[in-house]
């Protein structure tokens, strides 16, 4: 669900080469199209046109890649649109070659924070970490969430939107006709913090949602399997940002839940700021601000509200495939026991996780040092080796 926000650790991200993309750009958002109504399934195409990905500005990789748009479907069930980027690495490879669905971690609201604005310009957060998927001859399929990159308000951390647009955008890749996949291409799951909310959806409705990929196994972490503890976690600190953000999110999803109804003047003047900020401006300007500063009635404490942030929670199902999960023990975003809890309730339905608790660092640190095991690991399921879970 969250980058680290403070000034440690964006210092941490910068010296790493992932860009925050703190400055806003002039972007476009991608047009609702009435042709999204008329497509036949999720996972169709809308539209595509050649894009690139740099890591970093101006720097050169040996891949394509493509902007797309696709048809999803919404927490609601609904049929959406959704934008997204397909990355194939141009390595000379005759043969089929894996496909990551890769769901990226907190970056912002605004459309211009979107992975598929920034890969052109090179400063799309953890684009050095997928370019280590690239480098190792996988292709990558990169959603831009609900909401990010195409009309309305990113429906942030509502859970079931975020997984069913992964899995869209592994679909839809595969039926990009220039990614040269197919039918058969072995498919892996992959995010982190935000990203690992969508990539354990992702995991758990891949059966029910998606049972013609073929899904090796989902590499997750820092996942914030349950959004109340996470909020109440996070109330009046550095990270408190990030919960006006989800609160935007969560009413974008779920507009019946007012959230204007909720708020004060400093809180409307918030939220509406919000609404158009990348992650290191959002977080700064929602730093320690207690929930009750910014409302007249805290929404969390409201039965409907805490119906839909129940709705988002990871664990309530088994993953089909197998799952290596992490979570680093000092993680001061979201508590190291809401990542253990998942495991928990993954195991106690059968599922197959190889867990791994992190003893060092914070949490974007996390996701830097954990993330080359992780591809390890999906190496390994797309050579057909056994998972080993430690239930």
């Amino acid at each position: 669900m969250h980058v680290r926000t403070s000034a440690r650790a964006l210092a941490v991200v910068a010296a790493l080469g992932l860009s925050a993309a703190a400055v806003p750009v002039t972007a476009q958002a991608a047009p609702a199209e009435d042709a999204a109504a008329e497509v036949a399934a999720p996972g169709d195409l809308i539209s595509s046109a050649p894009s690139s990905f740099h890591p970093l500005p101006g720097q050169p990789t040996n891949t394509k890649a493509w902007k797309i748009n696709y048809r999803s479907t919404t927490a609601k069930g609904e049929p959406n649109t959704v934008s997204g980027t397909v990355i194939v690495p141009q390595d000379g490879r005759k043969g089929p070659r894996p496909l990551v669905t890769y769901a990226v971690g907190t970056i912002g609201m605004g459309d211009h924070c979107a992975p598929s604005a920034g890969f052109p310009k090179g400063t799309t957060l953890e684009a050095n970490l997928i370019q280590q998927l690239t480098l190792r001859g996988w292709a990558v399929a990169v959603t831009d969430y609900e909401g990010l990159g195409t009309p309305g308000d990113h429906t942030y951390t509502a859970g079931r939107a975020a997984g069913q647009a992964m899995l869209d955008a592994a679909r839809a890749a595969i039926r990009l006709p220039e990614a040269g996949l197919g039918a058969d291409t072995p498919v892996g799951i992959m995010g982190y913090s935000q990203g690992g909310q969508a990539s354990g959806w992702a995991a758990e409705l891949h059966g029910s949602y998606a049972p013609e990929l073929k899904v090796k196994g989902t590499a997750t972490g820092g996942i914030p399997g349950d959004l109340m503890k996470v909020a109440d976690f996070n109330d009046g600190s550095y990270g408190s940002g990030l919960i006006f953000m989800a609160a935007i999110g969560q009413n974008a999803a779920y507009p019946e839940l007012n959230l204007e109804s909720y708020l004060n003047p400093a809180g409307k003047k918030l939220i509406g700021i919000l609404r158009n900020s990348c992650v290191a401006d959002g977080a700064v300007l929602g730093a320690f601000k207690k929930i009750s500063d910014m409302t007249v009635k805290n929404p969390l404490d409201q039965p409907d509200w805490q119906q839909r942030l129940r709705e988002s929670t990871v664990g309530t199902r088994a993953p089909d495939t197998p799952v290596y999960q992490y979570h680093v023990i000092t993680d001061e975003l979201i508590p190291y026991g809401v990542g253990k809890q998942v495991r928990k309730d993954w195991c106690a339905k059968g599922a197959n996780v190889e867990w791994h608790t992190v003893p060092l660092g914070e949490h974007v640190s996390g996701v830097i040092t954990q993330s080359p095991l992780a591809m390890n690991w999906l190496a390994e399921r797309f050579a057909g080796k056994p998972a080993r879970g430690n239930c």
